[in-house]
């Protein structure tokens, strides 16, 4: 009997050893994937800071500042939402690069404040979650870099595919539109965007862009 539970115990000591290697390895990749996960967290924090940084010294300047050297984009712009406490620092140009960090100002459309549809863009899961939760006659506020401040009243949503969705960058009066994907529960991208379409508010007179885009046909 001795003998026996001798040749057990030496059975099963492999089968112990195979268990805690396994658990181990699990255990390792556990913690990476939770290092991993709070270093993307930790990253996207201290991106909000250089960008924020970063607006701040062109307000002062009246330049474009870089939030790190290597960006392809800067700011150009705060959008908040008041009654839903939101606000985000956007940046110039739709890139990838520049919708991973925030809200993105369309190139083809004029400045918030200027005359005609200026359109911002961002990630429905990320800076433009709330979205979902305007409502009609919300207050939009734009302050620029250049220091100027501007106040939308929303007017409307919809939902439209990307390329049949009702934006005219050269539209009479001055206008603002925030565009993301819909919905806004979806695991993958899709042609679908939600439209949060707003008017200035304030009586000032609107300023005319620069570089006005030609009519479309």
């Amino acid at each position: 009997m001795i003998a026996a539970d001798r040749i057990q115990s030496m059975g099963s000591a492999p089968a112990r050893s195979l268990i805690t290697v396994t658990a181990g390895i699990l255990i390792a990749i556990g913690l990476f994937l939770a290092a991993q996960g709070g270093w993307i967290y930790a990253k996207a924090a201290i991106a909000q800071v250089l960008l924020e940084r970063a607006f701040a010294q062109s307000m002062t300047s009246g330049l474009p500042v870089k939030p790190w050297s290597w960006a392809d984009t800067w700011p150009v712009a705060r959008i908040e939402a008041p009654r839903l406490g939101a606000s985000a620092i956007a940046l110039k140009g739709a890139s990838g690069q520049a919708l991973a960090f925030g809200p993105g100002h369309l190139d083809n459309t004029p400045q918030a404040g200027e005359e005609g549809m200026a359109v911002y863009a961002a990630h429905r899961d990320t800076h433009f979650t709330f979205l979902k939760d305007i409502k009609e006659n919300d207050q939009i506020r734009i302050t620029r870099r250049d220091g100027q401040a501007f106040t939308f009243r929303v007017t409307h949503m919809a939902v439209a595919r990307w390329d049949e969705a009702e934006i005219d960058p050269n539209a009479r009066g001055v206008h603002l539109v925030l565009a993301t994907c819909f919905p806004f529960d979806a695991v993958t991208s899709g042609p679908l965007r939600y439209l949060v379409y707003a008017d200035l508010e304030e009586s000032a007179a609107p300023r005319r862009s620069k570089n006005p885009l030609p009519a479309r046909r």
